[in-house]
């Protein structure tokens, strides 16, 4: 029906297709109401157009006035008639149209509701999802800092304990200071003296 790319999670494009399902059929039942309610509009216009043109020709070969008084009122009934009858067939129109339109509301109520449910419990579960995530991505982080301080605790524990081999360790202790940046305390001056 409509292409739509891979992200698209189905739940919504179920939901869509559901929705523009109806809405297509909504707007295809209004559409033919209102066809049928142009076509009547059409013909009582054009009856009443004849009947007035037909009453006015017989008003105009008429001799008397009275006669052509006579035809005026005799056009008048057969038009009011026709009036009557437009306003039923409006009715009947109207009628069919609230039935119809409550059939097609009937039809895809359920189809809309069982993918909007379907909606919302993908939307639930995904947030579930991303909730669970974004709690767990903060603590691996921790935990990394963690496990790093720890590994240092027990370097330097080594270290005082005094094991031999840590390549980390210079020889002498971690307070041995000697080697070609170290500096001898004696020979150290206070600055500007």
């Amino acid at each position: 029906m409509y292409p739509y790319p891979q992200s698209v999670n189905p739940a919504v494009r179920s939901h869509l297709d559901a929705q523009i399902a109806f809405l297509n059929e909504l707007s295809q039942t209004m559409s033919r109401s209102l066809q049928q309610v142009f076509q009547l509009n059409m013909q009582i216009g054009q009856t009443l157009i004849e009947e007035a043109s037909g009453t006015a020709q017989r008003m105009l070969t008429t001799e008397r006035p009275d006669d052509a008084l006579a035809a005026a009122s005799s056009g008048a009934q057969p038009a009011t008639d026709k009036l009557r009858a437009y306003k039923q067939q409006l009715a009947q129109l109207a009628a069919t149209t609230q039935v119809d339109l409550a059939r097609v509301t009937e039809q895809h109520a359920q189809q809309a509701s069982r993918t909007a449910r379907a909606l919302a419990d993908e939307v639930a579960r995904t947030t579930a999802q991303d909730t669970e995530k974004n709690l767990r991505q903060p603590e691996e982080p921790r935990q990394d800092a963690r496990a790093a301080f720890k590994q240092d605790a027990q370097r330097g524990a080594e270290a005082a304990a005094g094991k031999p081999g840590d390549p980390s360790v210079p020889a002498g202790g971690p307070g041995n200071m000697k080697g070609p940046n170290a500096q001898d305390s004696k020979n150290v001056q206070a600055p500007g003296r």
